[in-house]
């Protein structure tokens, strides 16, 4: 792994264990075991650095949503939507968490919101092709209302510290995106 993608992974783990209030460049130096400055050589602002942790978070998960994302059937895509959403606040929880710190530094924050905003497109990208393949009438609105129930869920399961069976809530989704259609009758 590069420095700055150790730097990166610092910032990430920094943000999803102590919040934004504990990430500092420097802060991110001593997590990554990088020389003094490393992280500020590779992002010159906080503002540059939130970014670069956007963008390794989506790099990072990519490879597992992909992985998911390739249905034959709308119970197929209710499991692996279910499998993706255990690995998401199981072994990804800490990014799941730094990502609900950001989005709610997103509020205030134009620079973070549009970090966010191309993160949730790339998802939406894998997401709106499969649902479209099930013959999902307004594959963008699904899609859509998946992500945002779907951080609702993680921000309801990390403040409770317990688990959320997410598959209720999918399968409605699914099924009203798939109302009407050959694959969702």
């Amino acid at each position: 792994m590069s420095n700055r993608d150790r730097a990166l992974a610092a910032a990430v783990e920094l943000l999803g264990t102590e919040g934004l209030r504990g990430l500092t460049h420097a802060r991110v130096d001593d997590r990554a075991d990088l020389p003094k400055g490393s992280t500020s050589n590779y992002f010159r602002s906080r503002a540059a650095l939130l970014d670069g942790v956007v963008d390794w978070m989506v790099r990072k998960e990519v490879p597992q949503i992909e992985a998911t994302l390739t249905p034959a059937s709308p119970e197929e895509l209710v499991d692996e939507l279910c499998r993706l959403y255990e690995f998401m606040t199981g072994p990804n929880a800490v990014t799941v968490t730094a990502r609900m710190v950001l989005w709610v530094e997103a509020a205030t924050n134009p620079q973070v919101r549009q970090a966010l905003l191309r993160g949730r497109a790339t998802m939406a990208s894998m997401l709106v092709p499969a649902l479209a393949g099930l013959g999902a009438r307004d594959p963008l609105a699904a899609s859509d209302t998946l992500g945002a129930c779907v951080q609702g869920l993680f921000l309801q399961q990390f403040a409770r510290g317990e688990a959320i069976d997410p598959r209720p809530l999918v399968e409605i989704i699914v099924r009203g995106a798939l109302a009407g259609t050959a694959s969702g009758t």
